[in-house]
């Protein structure tokens, strides 16, 4: 089922996919239309989906367990998946999304997961969840430290470069974008705080210009917001670092409550001190009708971070 823009890498890709090996696309322009691709899920008995993680929430909500039932693979990019999102998902569908990772710049496809594959008396396992998956075949991954750009130990985190045939070799009439992207030897900057285990499985911590500094310890929105979708209240959420005379930045939860649902600033000031420690939790929280978001469903943190702070960060080279 194609229902990402083809104007975004994720959906151009998946099209010319299915063109290329000669498989069946059934293509419709609005992942918005739910109940168009229940209907067209359904119709055509599509097995794979390919989505992003906002749009499975809609999909939750109004599509029904008979339109899903043909489903074997239902694969999200372009942002994080919540463990919520992906436990919901199954508890309804009986199918568990799989996650994966790319940059436009890498044609986009970095790593991805698979199904895990069953045969009397074999498993072998080809996806751990939290994770992005395992990158392709003939695609390099390597996580250093965003300072010294020392390779670091598995399992920690820091700045995700990639490697490969498919890494764009620069930018179209652009000089000084492609320094800045790309390394002498051809690593790409991805702009990711990324951590690798030793078994080669990435899992993506967030965007760096999205991380801020406060008291001097680094404080990754990602972490916080998962924390802040625990609240029966919340239906979206995101956390920006803004500006304090003290602690040099705090954070500000944005939040979009339930209809009909309340919850005050200091219950989510309450929830997030008992399971975070004390420098990750908002200071502030601001209740919005809705959270701006671009075609693929991504949440724009640039305006939030214009809207609240008054200027967006510069982007990080």
């Amino acid at each position: 089922l194609g229902i990402l823009p083809l104007f975004h890498s994720f959906g151009y890709l998946m099209f010319w996919l299915v063109v290329l090996n000669g498989q069946s696309l059934v293509f419709h322009p609005s992942p918005l239309d739910v109940a168009a691709i229940g209907d067209l899920t359904l119709r055509h008995r599509i097995t794979f989906l390919v989505a992003t993680p906002t749009f499975l929430q809609l999909y939750l909500r109004r599509c029904t367990p008979e339109q899903f039932s043909t489903l074997r693979i239902a694969l999200t990019g372009a942002e994080k998946l919540p463990g919520r999102v992906a436990d919901s998902f199954e508890q309804r569908f009986g199918l568990r999304p799989i996650e994966g990772y790319g940059v436009t710049e890498c044609a986009p496809v970095v790593a991805v997961n698979c199904p895990n594959y069953r045969d009397a008396g074999f498993f072998q396992p080809a996806s751990r969840r939290g994770s992005v998956g395992q990158p392709l075949p003939v695609v390099s991954v390597r996580i250093i430290d965003p300072d010294s750009f020392e390779v670091l130990p598995p399992n920690t985190a820091g700045m995700l470069l990639v490697k490969g045939a498919n890494v764009t070799p620069g930018y179209w009439n652009n000089d000084a974008a492609t320094r800045a992207a790309l390394t002498a030897d051809g690593w790409l900057r991805t702009g990711d705080v990324g951590r690798m285990d030793q078994d080669g499985y990435v899992t993506i911590v967030d965007r760096i210009k999205d991380m801020f500094i406060s008291g001097g310890e680094n404080v990754y929105p990602a972490e916080v917001e998962n924390v802040l979708f625990q609240l029966p209240q919340v239906a979206d959420a995101a956390i920006i670092g803004v500006p304090n005379e003290r602690w040099g930045e705090v954070g500000m939860a944005i939040i979009v409550k339930k209809p009909g649902q309340t919850i005050e600033e200091g219950d989510v000031i309450r929830h997030c001190l008992g399971r975070l420690a004390k420098f990750k939790v908002p200071q502030a929280v601001q209740f919005v009708d809705v959270l701006p978001r671009n075609a693929t469903g991504k949440v724009l943190k640039r305006e939030l971070r214009t809207q609240y702070v008054g200027a967006d960060k510069p982007a990080i080279t």
